[in-house]
């Protein structure tokens, strides 16, 4: 059994977690029995008496046949009930809503969760629509504006080793490939994601520094077809006085609460 914090781990709870987290990475895709408990190795018993209480809960649900599970409702409710009591949260939305109606585009806040980015809040663009940024998404820090951002703001020491996946022929694979790019963020000061984590779209991501190291950043992302240097130009404005006010305004050390993010 392994240790948190020097407190042993209680087995059934972490099994539980890990089932919610599995279900919860398959999106759309539907689970049966048996690969659920090939997967969490897991005795088929045991995993069928887990499902059970979790759907009575609310946790899992299952089709009328009781043969496939995916995520429940409560899921939802609580990773709202998360967005909802985050002092961050709060103080940022408004400010992306200033971003948005001064740029046109779509604006995300996005926290750092070990290797993957959270998507926290987004403001979409009326011009296109991007479900892979919907709140609550998670993607691969390496592989987007916020991300990197965040990346940058660690040092190279802690960067995981490669080869990293490629969500687009431009992703960055290697650990030297993505080093180089970081240290150009830090010169910078902000990060420019061309297409690397989606095809057709430009991300431009800047961290936000109420806490040290960095764990939250907004950006912006815009169509290849609509990203003129000038409109870039008018973008990095844009969002570095966005930065600066949200920094202005949070409290050194984040919100009241300093919760471990």
């Amino acid at each position: 059994m392994s240790e948190t914090g020097g407190v042993r781990e209680v087995k059934s709870a972490a099994r539980t977690v890990e089932l919610l987290e599995l279900l919860a990475a398959r999106g759309d895709r539907p689970a049966r029995l048996q690969e659920l408990a090939d997967e969490l190795e897991v005795p088929r018993s045991s995993m069928y008496a887990l499902l059970q209480t979790l759907i009575s809960r609310g946790w899992v649900r299952t089709d009328v046949t009781g043969s496939l599970y995916g995520i429940g409702i409560h899921a939802l409710l609580t990773g709202t009930s998360y967005l909802d009591s985050d002092p961050l949260v709060r103080v940022v939305r408004p400010y992306l809503d200033e971003a948005s109606d001064a740029l046109g585009e779509t604006i995300h806040l996005g926290r750092l969760d070990g290797r993957d980015v959270a998507y926290l809040a987004t403001r979409e663009s009326h011009e296109y629509l991007r479900t892979i940024s919907r709140v609550g998404r998670r993607l691969p820090a390496h592989a987007g504006a916020l991300g990197k951002a965040l990346l940058a703001e660690r040092p190279e020491a802690e960067l995981a080793e490669g080869p990293y996946e490629a969500l687009t022929p431009n992703t960055h694979t290697t650990r030297d490939l993505l080093a180089a790019d970081l240290a150009e963020v830090r010169a910078r000061g902000y990060s420019v994601d061309r297409e690397e984590g989606v095809l057709g779209i430009v991300g431009f991501g800047f961290a936000l520094r109420y806490d040290i190291p960095a764990q939250d950043a907004i950006s912006c992302s815009v169509p290849v077809a609509r990203l003129s240097a000038g409109h870039e130009e008018r973008i990095v404005a844009v969002m570095r006085e966005i930065r600066a006010k949200i920094e202005a305004t949070v409290p050194g050390g984040g919100g009241s609460v300093h919760w471990r993010r």
